[in-house]
């Protein structure tokens, strides 16, 4: 089952909610009922085919009860039809999440803002696999951080066993695998500080080479855990996010966007491919159905759906 969530790099701009769009007049008449279109998504507006509910919704029910105003909600299929609606005198007012902008400006009047809201990707978050889980370890840098350890213990093995394979043959053989063998035993139990006690360097060379081992191993055993432990953090935590880290990163792909949204704007500004729905419950369907990669909307709204 999918699971949803926000990814708050698109940080684009903040768009002034106005929640109340007039239509061009210089005052509104209240003889007859004021038709009030109601457009936008959960929590500014919600509709449940019986009453209309959510933010803009009852503060305009406080605004047009101090001011004794007689009105009749009419809802609205999305706020650009809602604004259409205002522009040719088939609504009064349009109220809901109404972004100010300075195109819908030269056509209809605003009320002050109320709310300021900025632009958010909303993208699948699938449940990682167990191969998710272990493929950072299977990364170029983890392999090749493993690899670096075994070819200097495999270098300090062959320098034991030269310094040590005459005079000390019993713990290191003059045979070349075994000999080696125990000398990159004995490097290895030098590094991880276990100290077994099992192998050690008679000679003065080869005391000498163990001396400057250990002061090696104190510095490089801590650095080299330290970078294996961070680059595998860092390959885990990128799982989910590694594919938006910021807006340009929309550029070419499928993102689904509500129409007439300042969302489609910015999408089509960063040259996404657009995926128009009616509503962002249709646009959120598509994103789970593996349509679009994205959706582009208003982050309160796309935070009152996870929540």
């Amino acid at each position: 089952m999918i699971r949803l969530v926000l990814l708050s790099i698109f940080l684009i701009i903040c768009c002034p909610f106005s929640g109340f769009l007039l239509a061009q007049t210089e005052s509104i008449s209240n003889e007859n009922p004021l038709k009030v279109g109601v457009a936008g998504s959960p929590p500014f507006t919600k509709y449940d085919g019986k009453t209309f509910q959510g933010i803009s919704v009852e503060l305009w029910q406080e605004i047009s009860e101090i001011n004794n105003l007689q009105y009749e909600l009419i809802e609205q299929p999305g706020v650009k039809i809602g604004i259409d609606q205002v522009i040719a005198g088939e609504l009064d007012i349009l109220i809901g999440p109404v972004s100010i902008t300075a195109e819908r400006f030269q056509n209809v009047a605003f009320t002050q803002p109320y709310f300021d809201a900025k632009i958010g990707l909303l993208i699948s978050g699938e449940k990682t696999s167990l191969w998710s889980r272990i493929r950072p370890i299977f990364q170029v840098a983890v392999i090749s951080s493993v690899g670096g350890l075994f070819f200097i213990l495999f270098i300090v093995g062959n320098l034991i066993w030269v310094a040590e394979s005459r005079r000390n043959p019993e713990q290191f053989p003059k045979h070349y695998i075994r000999g080696v063998g125990n000398g990159m035993w004995f490097a290895l139990v030098t590094l991880t500080t276990v100290g077994y006690g099992d192998k050690t360097p008679v000679t003065k060379t080869g005391k000498a080479i163990t001396s400057m081992w250990m002061l090696i191993t104190m510095v490089a055993a801590s650095s080299l855990t330290a970078g294996i432990a961070t680059v595998m953090t860092l390959l885990l935590s990128a799982e989910a996010t590694n594919q938006f880290t910021q807006p340009e990163d929309i550029r070419g792909q499928q993102i689904a966007v509500v129409s007439g949204t300042t969302g489609e704007e910015w999408a089509q500004t960063y040259e996404a491919r657009l995926l128009p729905s009616p509503n962002l419950a249709q646009a959120i369907e598509r994103l789970k159905s593996g349509q679009a990669q994205g959706v582009m909307f208003d982050v309160p709204a796309l935070k009152y759906y996870l929540y």
